[in-house]
């Protein structure tokens, strides 16, 4: 019988507010019975912040949860990602693309995806030659998955998620995603995706509005040889407004209900999921 390993995995870019304790509650409690593993995700140099990675531990704690093993940080793992990108390079699966966000928003008309307007494609069509001269120039650019070389490569593929059951891979869906760019050598997708792989993840626990994320990452799996896990896709946290909590909207943080005298039992009672 597969122990369950589970992982919490939030980014340093704020304080955890309660929709982290819930997250990171339901998959403490998915793994009790097996392993649980904490992840630290800042691969973002410019927004992460060490005291932010310090109260994330201080936070944890204090709810009374620990985690089994040492704690992986993105930021020191930088040549995983590589290694992931030199083999899809070598299938000739990835191109770069030099189109700012500003300029695919201007194309306008795109049809939308799980990340926003899906790309057009205009990269993927210049020439040797064109790229070139236009590295050379110094412009800045993305890497992009040639989506569909990539499906035809990895043929038909499923994945279970343990509250909607089995589903059919749709990473059609996002189209010639971006999986690094010049500022950030490993796009969220990639790097979950090789550090579940490397930590031994065997249920990813995350909130349901990822939901669709992970019919990329079964792609990437696929692709790069990676252990297959299941998924648990729980619910969302919402405020008074009925709105998802983010650190983006000043959702209440954990350490400011510490401050205003609630205890633990009462944060993490607060923290349940609807229904």
């Amino acid at each position: 019988m597969t122990i369950v390993t589970t992982r919490f995995a939030p980014s340093p870019t704020g304080l955890l507010h309660l929709g982290h304790a819930a997250s990171a509650c339901f998959a403490a409690d998915q793994g009790k019975a097996g392993r649980f593993l904490l992840r630290i995700e800042d691969i973002d140099r410019g927004r992460c912040r060490e005291a932010f990675v310090a109260a994330i531990f201080e936070d944890l704690a204090w709810l009374g949860l620990s985690w089994d093993s040492e704690v992986r940080r993105q930021s020191l793992h930088f040549a995983d990602y590589g290694g992931a990108l030199d083999k899809l390079a070598a299938r000739d699966l990835l191109y770069p693309c030099f189109c700012t966000r500003a300029d695919i928003k201007e194309m306008g008309g795109a049809p939308q995806g799980p990340d926003g307007p899906i790309y057009p494609g205009l990269c993927r069509h210049l020439s040797e030659r064109e790229r070139d001269a236009l590295r050379q120039s110094g412009k800045p650019f993305a890497l992009r998955l040639r989506m569909e070389e990539a499906i035809k490569i990895a043929g038909p593929l499923d994945w279970e998620d343990l509250a909607a059951g089995m589903q059919v891979a749709r990473p059609d869906l996002f189209g010639d995603v971006v999986l690094a760019r010049k500022d950030t050598p490993a796009s969220y997708h990639l790097a979950v995706t090789l550090d579940d792989a490397k930590q031994g993840v065997t249920l990813v626990t995350r909130g349901v509005d990822l939901f669709a994320a992970s019919h990329l990452h079964r792609l990437l799996q696929a692709l790069l040889g990676l252990p297959v896990p299941r998924w648990h896709h729980h619910p969302l946290v919402s405020g008074p407004d009925g709105r998802r909590l983010a650190k983006r909207d000043g959702a209440p943080s954990i350490r400011s209900l510490r401050e205003k005298g609630l205890s633990p039992e009462e944060v993490r009672a607060s923290a349940l999921f609807p229904g």
